[in-house]
């Protein structure tokens, strides 16, 4: 696939991985972006997981031709897409590898056989290195997602190979619903670190945009303006939607079937919800809710005298990616000593900028007529 008449993509898709970081579900697999700039001297963009190094070395082959590489650009070290250079640098070992300071402290802890062979360029913010008509200017995007990483902006085609920056998981036919795979993503591999995003993007509004690379899902080449804003959103942790996310942690239904209620009363309002079971379904969808909605009600089900372990691990995941700026309700049950709800606001507290709703609604084991009727307030609350 041609990006332009220069700039050719060489990526390869994955449908056969599991696990995204051997965390993520990726039921549409995922990409594994490389792009190789053909000019009086060759850039090759990255290189792919070492899942499909053979495969990427074969097509990179085909676009090469008889013409060697003048340089490897890296410009993420995560081995999802640095996991092929000692592959490529075994076929191509005189090509000079581009990257910053960090990027060859890492690389060597990945690949310590080429520390003394490897021939090294490297660059710093705004730096320029010139392949012909083309010239790639780099830009450093620390913590986005890793210390190393950095974007390369090619001014001729004004194209920017953005790293995780604008990534997404699956592989084809994402762009009709990018916003929902690139959202998951985003909250859950970049989500933490919003302020680094926003000086990237910053970085890009100088730039004449007219194509975004990013070395996982599709290359984006039209209405650019909805994607940064998206990014924009998401980074500075505001709302996307109005709406409320409900998660709950059940042992044996009850605290399932107020949870379930609350969404049906939820919804005869006129309000968006999205509802799960943080014991069945997948963690990464529910964090991603979460940040989408401006709003959320926990229900959860007292465990050991703490919180339902699933639940827990949700509050966690919601504190390591600097969620904030939301509305919360929650539903306590416990037979005999209710805690939950003081646990659950506690890690709600440690959060930033969270408004709790006073009342904790408390089952008592299983929902009887009060427990409606208080649920009913609690939603009109919410």
């Amino acid at each position: 696939m041609k990006i332009s008449k220069d700039v050719v993509y060489a990526g390869v898709a994955d449908t056969e991985i599991d696990l995204f970081e051997s965390q993520y579900e990726v039921p549409d697999g995922v990409t594994y972006n490389s792009y190789v700039i053909c000019d009086e001297k060759t850039a090759v963009m990255d290189t792919v997981d070492a899942r499909k190094t053979d495969e990427w070395m074969k097509r990179l082959k085909e676009i090469l031709g008889e013409r060697k590489p003048s340089y490897l650009v890296i410009s993420h070290v995560e081995p999802d897409h640095a996991g092929s250079v000692d592959a490529f640098l075994e076929a191509y070992p005189e090509t000079e590898v581009v990257g910053n300071a960090k990027t060859f402290q890492f690389l060597f802890q990945f690949f310590p056989g080429w520390r003394e062979k490897m021939h090294m360029v490297t660059v710093s913010e705004g730096e320029i290195l010139n392949l012909g008509k083309h010239s790639l200017q780099f830009f450093m995007a620390p913590m986005v997602h890793w210390p190393e990483v950095m974007v390369s902006y090619d001014s001729t085609d004004r194209i920017l190979f953005s790293a995780d920056g604008f990534g997404s998981f699956g592989t084809d036919g994402l762009l009709e619903d990018w916003a929902c795979e690139a959202r998951r993503y985003y909250i859950n591999i970049v989500g933490k670190y919003g302020a680094m995003v926003q000086a990237l993007l910053k970085k890009a509004s100088a730039l004449a945009l007219e194509v975004i690379c990013p070395l996982h899902g599709p290359v984006l080449s039209e209405n650019l303006g909805y994607y940064l804003e998206k990014y924009h959103t998401w980074s500075s942790y505001v709302p996307e939607d109005k709406g409320v996310l409900i998660a709950y942690a059940s042992i044996h239904g009850h605290t399932a079937a107020v949870a379930k209620e609350a969404a049906e009363l939820l919804g005869k309002r006129g309000e968006k919800v999205e509802i799960y079971d943080l014991a069945r379904d997948d963690m990464s969808e529910a964090v991603e809710g979460a940040f989408r909605y401006d709003r959320m009600l926990l229900a959860g089900a007292t465990y050991d005298g703490g919180i339902f372990p699933c639940m827990e691990d949700f509050l966690s995941h919601l504190k390591s990616k600097a969620y904030q700026n939301r509305t919360v309700a929650l539903i306590e049950n416990g037979t005999w000593a209710p805690m939950a709800g003081k646990h659950m606001r506690q890690a709600l507290e440690s959060m930033k900028n969270i408004t709790i709703l006073e009342d904790i609604l408390t089952i008592k084991s299983a929902p009887d007529k009060q427990t409606w009727e208080a649920l009913r307030k609690l939603v009109e609350k919410l």
